[in-house]
């Protein structure tokens, strides 16, 4: 009896266990080991609120991390990259849409050799009943806002105040100028 009742709980639990979210997804491949097309409804949630209850307004406002609540299934998935090569957080793309419900599209990483459950790439997000996505692609735009003084070619990192203050104090591979010629020497002559 308990036999029985074991496989009906299993072959109930399978369907929601192993959901596909890739039907209608129009995601980028990033190449990356274990990514799934990914499009789904969700609530814009502080992740640390939806845990421990401490809940500042407006998602704090942009200090605190940000997750996806799926409509599905209940499950808090972490959102730690927007559309750009970067892997910049994903916190920024969705900022402005806290507390509200929303659909997205971008690649689902679950693989338990990796440890890795419900990590999400983020590359369009759209208001519920809104029919413009929105690409994930405002991290740099507001990184170069915030530094007008970085302008110039390049990636944004090569250019980054903090980036140019810790190798000027610790050198490029953090253990000081004398490593990293050393380093160099040997890689390059």
């Amino acid at each position: 009896m308990m036999k029985r009742f074991l496989a009906l709980l299993f072959c109930l639990a399978s369907p929601l266990a192993a959901q596909d979210f890739s039907e209608g997804s129009e995601a980028k491949t990033w190449n990356l080991y274990a990514e799934v097309p990914a499009r789904f409804e969700a609530q814009v949630v502080d992740i640390l609120c939806t845990i421990t209850g401490d809940c500042p307004d407006n998602c704090g406002d942009g200090r605190r991390q940000l997750g996806l609540l799926r409509s599905a299934d209940g499950v808090l998935v972490y959102p730690n990259k927007n559309s750009q090569p970067a892997f910049t957080g994903a916190a920024v793309e969705l900022r402005p849409f806290c507390g509200q419900d929303v659909e997205v599209d971008g690649l689902m990483i679950e693989d338990p050799d990796l440890a890795a459950k419900n990590i999400y790439l983020v590359q369009k997000i759209r208001t519920m009943g809104s029919e413009d996505w929105v690409k994930a692609n405002r991290w740099t735009k507001d990184w170069a806002k915030k530094h007008p003084e970085a302008k110039g070619k390049g990636p944004w990192f090569r250019r980054d105040p903090r980036v140019s203050a810790y190798i000027a104090e610790s050198g490029y591979t953090g253990l000081g100028e004398e490593a990293d010629a050393a380093l160099i020497k040997e890689l390059f002559e």
